[in-house]
């Protein structure tokens, strides 16, 4: 019979899970996380403080932050296993060499990761790695898409995803999916088998190899293979779920050792310390050995002394003797009897009895061949009458009568005794009739006590797997197991659960599937129902595949899914009208759009456009050959299609009969009707330096009359405005140019100091040398004086005596105002502190009853003042006290 665990909880609980809900006690919820970092978090009390309004805002603010982590989760974990391919349309496009370059560049990244984590092992092993083949594989699963499957949820298992590993078979499931089987399995087993349900703590097992944890395994966090750390952030240079430090874990079977690996999954390798040991029988010497093949055997004979302590052991060297091969005659227990017997066995017994006289001297002994003495006999022990009422210690010889008493045994029913007198052997059956009770409890009947009372109704119960009825006559409520087979569909969707029918989700689907690529070589296995979703594996094989255009072979390409893509190579195909061949690549299969069919109304919906292959012919040649254009100024290659003189587009270039002038139409053929056009542009000839005028004749062979138009230009000072013969100028030397442009006004620029230049109107810039006369004055400004403006910049007039006391009249005047000023200050503030002593010996009386009323005033202030103090002195310290008290009492609180 299978255990409970495995009658009731078969998986994630989806189909009968709702009828679970209703009797499940009240268990702590679950707070997810990106990439399963999942925590118990215990239902808070409802507090009376918090308001429904804040109750709403905080779970909103909680869901935000969920639904953020798991966008943040789905965009970042992408694994690279999953994108060994690429996207599909990429792969089509890609040429073989770019491919090939990133796949080198993936497995030797592959590479330097599985020689990090195995270079502590090969450097103890000398390089020898023979000892890795089981935990290098599961190493290189993590990096091979859809070798890594979660078996609960069907799902792959990505670098970015917080997963658990079985101690017992290594497998990977997510760790939101083992927290809900763990949880799930033990309900199923607790709703079954505890009378106070929820009250035992069940084991759980794995979903693969059935290992059984207690409660307390029960994962709650995201930890690295070794169990170091918790949460190991995904590097890209170290096996995904790894920490990257050294695995440390004990070594099975346990030698004292630890593992030397990187944090890894799978089991850990053997040992491959070197240890010094002796042989299996302890006579060589000991030498050094691998710890996890320490056991060796020096190939002597063990000649240890047997058990049956006759012969010696003859077998080479080992561990343990076993028992001796020999055989011998050996007597029995009790020494009547010899046989051929094997050493291993020397202990043996007849098959006669022992028959020796007993004690009393009137029986004999009835045990088998036996050694030691004979059992006493049974008839001289004190002994009583049938039914055990009466003890009588009679000789061996006689037997004891019954003592004619009733029996009153226990019948067989347990409710009655037996009626009968004293007798030797087995009661009667019980025949008394009683009111009995079926043994579902719905009816009552009087019959014998002996027989059993089963009604006709059928149990309308269901079975333990909640799906089927008990319909088990007169049922007492214990309904057994359910009989029938499961059958239902496994998550794989390809095969049935084979168990008995159950409780809750079935277990994973126990079969793997392969998954070959398109020409078969290479195989990866997959759990069954990940075929549909896992891509084809990596195959380094040339695809086989027949070529489907005129080519006679495909041009050397891997192994992929789906179609091939198309050919590259050049379509070769002589084309018409030449004899070149089509140098396009190969248009035997293009994908072309085809038509799309009208609608036939706005209500129908545009479906998407459909492509079909189909064989496009060949373009027109477009092999070059040289060609020269209609007026040979170039010879430019030409498409052969297009063959044929042709324009290049530039100026005819064709001397026209003026002389002077080149045709400027577009390059034509010149024929006897198409002839290059008539000039009848103006004369371009050049003109004579410095004459801007053109010449007014049409275009005209020979040379340009004489220029006869005026010059119209200012005058070197820029005011007046000059006409001269554009002859006379053109022909004039640079003296005569100066002269010929000068106004014979003076000219109106300012000098440096300020004055007029006294110079005739002049080109460039005016001469520094001002001779007009400027006047100097002394400090005082008494003494003035005549100087050139030339000479005015280094001359300076001094002042002299006479100017000097002159200044010293001037200061004296200026103090004398100064202190008449102040006398004249003083005699008015005098005068008014005159008139208000007047005014104050005037108004006497009246200012004596003043001050007498702000006397009373000023000691009404003052009382006031000393009340106020007093209270102030009283209060200060009382409300210092009272606050002392409070703010003790709120520390304490």
């Amino acid at each position: 019979m299978e255990p409970a665990w495995r009658q009731q909880g078969r998986g994630r609980g989806r189909s009968e899970e709702a009828q679970g809900e209703r009797s499940r006690p009240p268990q702590p919820e679950l707070a997810g996380g990106v990439g399963g970092k999942t925590k118990l978090i215990a239902k808070p009390e409802r507090q009376p403080g918090v308001t429904v309004q804040s109750k709403f805002e905080e779970i909103r603010k909680s869901n935000q932050a969920a639904a953020q982590r798991l966008v943040e989760s789905r965009i970042s974990s992408s694994s690279d296993d999953d994108d060994d391919y690429g996207n599909d349309d990429d792969d089509d496009d890609d040429d073989d060499e770019e491919l090939d370059v990133k796949v080198a560049n993936k497995d030797g990244k592959r590479g330097k990761i599985l020689a990090s984590t195995f270079t502590t092992y090969t450097d103890q092993t000398g390089g020898d790695a023979t000892g890795l083949v089981r935990t290098g594989q599961y190493v290189s699963d993590l990096f091979q898409s859809g070798a890594l499957t979660c078996l609960i949820c069907i799902g792959s298992v990505k670098r970015t995803q917080a997963v658990w590993s079985c101690s017992s078979c290594f497998s990977l499931f997510h760790l939101p999916c083992i927290q809900k089987w763990a949880r799930d399995s033990a309900f199923l087993v607790s709703s079954i088998t505890d009378e106070d349900f929820g009250q035992k703590l069940h084991p759980w097992p794995c979903p693969k190899c059935r290992a059984e944890y207690p409660p307390s395994a029960t994962p709650n966090r995201y930890m690295c293979y070794c169990g170091k750390l918790q949460d190991p952030p995904a590097d890209p240079w170290l096996a995904p779920h790894s920490c990257g430090s050294v695995c440390q874990k004990e070594l099975k079977p346990t030698c004292g050792h630890t593992c030397l690996l990187l944090c890894h999954p799978g089991p850990c390798p053997p040992c491959p310390k070197m240890v010094s040991v002796s042989c299996l029988c302890g006579k060589a010497k000991p030498l050094p050995r691998r710890c996890s093949n320490k056991a060796w055997s020096c190939q002597q004979t063990c000649s240890k002394l047997l058990p049956c302590k006759q012969h010696t052991c003859t077998q080479p060297c080992h561990k343990e003797c076993s028992p001796c091969p020999r055989v011998s005659i050996q007597r029995c227990v009790c020494g009547r009897e010899e046989a051929e017997r094997s050493c291993s066995s020397p202990q043996w017994t007849c098959p006669q009895v022992c028959g020796s006289l007993l004690s009393c001297g009137n029986h004999t002994c009835e045990v088998l061949c036996h050694n030691g003495a004979c059992p006493p006999c049974p008839r001289s022990v004190s002994r009583s009458c049938p039914c055990s009422k009466t003890k009588s210690s009679l000789p061996c010889t006689e037997e004891v009568a019954p003592c004619g008493d009733t029996c009153d045994r226990p019948l067989s029913c347990g409710k009655h005794t037996c009626s009968m007198r004293c007798h030797r052997g087995s009661c009667e059956t019980c025949r008394q009739e009683v009111e009995k009770e079926c043994r579902c409890g719905k009816y009552k009947k009087l019959m014998s006590c002996h027989k059993e009372y089963l009604c006709d109704s059928k149990c309308p119960k269901t079975r333990g797997c909640q799906r089927h009825q008990c319909r088990r006559k007169c049922c007492p409520g214990n309904c057994p197991p359910c009989d029938q087979s499961c059958g239902r569909s496994l998550g794989c969707r390809n095969h049935k659960c084979p168990s008995g029918c159950h409780q809750g989700s079935c277990y994973p689907c126990p079969e793997s599937v392969e998954v070959t690529c398109s020409c078969g070589s290479t195989v990866l296995s997959v759990p069954c129902g990940r075929e549909r979703s896992t891509r084809p594996p990596r195959c380094k094989e040339a695809c086989r595949r027949p070529p489907s255009c005129h080519h006679p072979s495909r041009e050397t390409h891997r192994c992929h899914p789906g179609p091939c893509p198309p050919c590259k190579l050049p379509c070769l195909l002589p084309l018409r009208r030449c004899s070149h061949t089509c140098p396009l690549p190969c248009h035997d299969q293009v994908l072309v759009k085809s038509q799309q069919v009208q609608l036939a109304g706005p209500w129908e919906q545009p479906s998407k456009p459909a492509f079909v292959q189909k064989a496009l012919p060949c373009s027109p040649c477009q092999v070059p050959i040289q060609t020269a254009c209609f007026g040979e100024h170039e010879v430019s290659p030409v498409l052969c299609h297009r063959q044929g003189r042709f324009s290049c587009k530039r100026p005819c270039g064709r001397p026209l009969t003026c002389g002077n002038h080149d045709c400027r139409r577009e390059c034509h053929l010149v024929t006897d009707g198409n002839t290059c056009d008539v000039c009848d542009e103006g004369c371009s000839k050049p003109r004579p330096p410095g004459c801007p005028h053109t010449c007014s004749r049409p275009c005209h062979p020979g040379n340009c009359p004489t220029c006869s138009q005026m010059i119209r230009q200012r005058c070197h000072c820029k005011i007046s405005m000059l006409y001269v013969e554009c002859t006379k100028w053109t022909s004039a030397d640079q003296q005569l140019k100066v002269k010929l442009g000068s106004c014979n006004n003076q000219c109106p620029k300012e000098l440096s100091c300020g004055h007029r230049c006294k110079q005739v109107c002049h080109p460039g810039v005016c001469a520094e040398k001002c001779q007009q006369k400027v006047k100097l004055r002394c400090p005082c400004k008494r003494i003035k004086r005549e100087f050139l403006c030339v000479l005015s910049d280094p001359c300076v007039v001094q002042c002299d005596d006479a100017c000097r006391d002159q200044q010293r009249k001037v200061s004296k005047v200026k103090e004398a105002e100064q202190r008449a000023a102040q006398e004249e200050e003083e005699k008015k503030l005098q005068e008014e502190l005159e008139a208000f002593e007047k005014r104050q010996q005037r108004g006497g009386r009246r200012s004596k009853r003043r001050g007498r009323r702000e006397e009373g005033e000023e000691r009404a202030e003052g009382a006031r003042r000393s009340w106020w103090g007093c209270v102030t002195l009283v209060l200060v310290p009382l409300g210092g006290a009272l606050l002392s008290v409070s703010a003790y009492y709120l520390l304490t609180s």
